[in-house]
């Protein structure tokens, strides 16, 4: 049998999520195919798997609209530089995953000069929240997408465009071992997950929000132990929030392992808005979902989003199931007011979770999201 010539995929991601459910993907189409040379824009996750990172992910990782305005030109400089490595590289597959801002514009520029170059993209942009003209151009230079959400379908349907719905990577079985997490925690307290966001701008916003929260909590309820789930990188920083406030009840928590164990023992989640929402209702626990930002960000959201609830399990089900408090409402009184109602009628929980879980079923695919990923890039090769 003759050997077949070595493929290339160059995989281009924007942030440290992209670089994540890029690297299981690329996990699993090593199984299925060896025979493959690799570059990327990538992070920690993918350089573990012995890939190159053209640059350090983080010299592209700037967020929020107010933060791209101000770094135009930077981001145009790095998105030549990045079509240049590209184009040197001549790779069969440009693998984009999610960060369409960023990952479109150099997707958009190698299709225009290298049409040979098949594009996929996994995570597809939320055309349905805002922009769903969008699909028009996406389909000029995107070969193929890749979806997490069923509902999704038809906007791609709708603009023959081809596309595959492989279900939510938050939602894949994983293998987890034992961990005793009792050393971190204090007997006889019940645990509330807490979720203030990856970003500094979110934690700087929600951390003293949530801090008063737990104070004022802190005067009806005496038997609860807070855990902040972080990552490593801003942990220090809600450490410092946690002892100005001179709080001994809460706890930061960075390691993932023990963040996905701490919240399957927790009674309740308190989380910022974001896809974290799926993997709480995936452990099946009760939540609210807060959501506060700039004003300048917050009018230009309200202009473009056309979606009535900010949660993607509210969006989908079409009715708020887990509770939002968005801007004004998220306050420590307001947050207060509807954790305690939860936590004072059990019912109310149970009934969160058992609707939660109808609609992840239609997240879920009979096969990993990553696993069909990896087998759609693997047929463009």
């Amino acid at each position: 049998m003759e050997t077949s010539k070595v493929k290339k995929i160059f995989i281009l991601t924007g942030e440290a999520s992209g670089d994540k459910l890029a690297s299981k993907v690329i996990g699993n189409l090593n199984k299925l195919n060896s025979n493959i040379e690799y570059l990327c824009v990538g992070g920690e996750n993918l350089k573990k798997l012995g890939i190159r990172s053209i640059y350090d992910l983080k010299e592209i990782t700037y967020l929020g609209f107010t933060n791209v305005i101000l770094n135009i030109f930077k981001i145009k400089k790095k998105i030549n530089e990045t079509v240049r490595a590209i184009e040197n590289f001549k790779p069969d597959i440009l693998f984009t995953v999610d960060s369409p801002d960023f990952t479109f514009r150099v997707a958009e520029k190698i299709k225009l000069n290298n049409p040979k170059i098949k594009t996929i993209h996994y995570v597809a942009p939320q055309v349905w929240v805002w922009r769903e003209g969008r699909v028009k151009k996406i389909k000029k230079f995107i070969d193929h997408i890749l979806l997490l959400f069923n509902f999704e379908k038809i906007y791609f349907e709708k603009e023959n465009m081809s596309h595959e719905f492989v279900g939510h990577p938050l939602l894949d079985p994983t293998a987890e071992s034992a961990i005793d997490i009792n050393q971190i925690l204090e007997k006889n307290k019940a645990l509330i997950s807490i979720f203030s966001g990856s970003r500094k701008s979110e934690i700087d916003i929600l951390t003293p929000i949530l801090l008063n929260f737990i104070k004022i909590m802190n005067k009806k309820y005496s038997d609860f132990h807070y855990v902040f789930h972080s990552t490593k990188e801003y942990s220090n920083l809600i450490q410092s929030y946690i002892k100005k406030y001179d709080l001994n009840n809460c706890e930061v928590i960075s390691d993932a392992k023990i963040k996905n164990h701490i919240l399957k023992k927790s009674i309740f989640a308190v989380s910022k808005s974001g896809t974290v929402s799926i993997e709480i209702c995936n452990a099946k626990i009760p939540s609210i979902i807060l959501y506060k930002m700039g004003l300048i960000n917050f009018l230009i959201v309200k202009i473009l989003v056309k979606t009535k609830f900010a949660n993607i399990i509210n969006i989908a089900a079409k009715e708020e199931i887990i509770p939002e408090l968005l801007q004004s409402k998220c306050n420590p009184k307001n947050i207060f007011a509807t954790v305690s109602n939860y936590l004072d009628n059990p019912k109310k929980m149970d009934e969160q979770i058992s609707k939660t879980q109808i609609i992840l079923k239609k997240f879920k695919t009979n096969n990993s999201s990553s696993n069909l990923a990896a087998n759609a890039l693997n047929k463009y090769l």
